[in-house]
């Protein structure tokens, strides 16, 4: 006697489809959450490398003696804008244990912080030196 034909099923069960969109789902959410963490590393980078830019820009222009650069060791903060960051500058001027130069610190902050992003430091020529 011969057996009937045993219809073999094509494609998926109604679970396997679930538990594979259970999966997928999983990995997306995975995915999106280490791109979300990707850019925000990316803005924190655009952010200090702004900063820094801000701080060599300052830097140069205590080290070319432009008075606006060259602020005494008391001074406040002024402001300064890169990139759509608004920032708060100051440089200070410092005695070095060298007589012929003085150290420039130059601190960048965003407005709403209390510490500095950057902080640079450079010397400049105190002007003592004699031919």
């Amino acid at each position: 006697m011969m057996r009937p034909p045993v219809a073999i099923p094509n494609g998926f069960t109604l679970i396997e489809a679930m538990v594979a969109m259970a999966i997928l789902a999983i990995a997306t959410a995975g995915i999106i959450r280490a791109a979300e963490a990707h850019v925000d590393l990316l803005r924190g980078l655009e952010r200090r490398a702004s900063a820094q830019w801000v701080a060599e820009n300052a830097l140069a222009e205590a080290g070319a003696g432009m008075d606006a650069g060259r602020i005494g060791a008391g001074a406040g903060w002024r402001d300064a804008a890169m990139l759509a960051w608004r920032w708060q500058v100051r440089t200070r001027e410092l005695a070095s244990a060298d007589r012929d130069l003085h150290q420039i610190v130059v601190e960048v902050r965003a407005p709403d912080e209390t510490m500095p992003t950057v902080t640079l430091r450079g010397f400049v020529d105190a002007g003592t030196t004699t031919s």
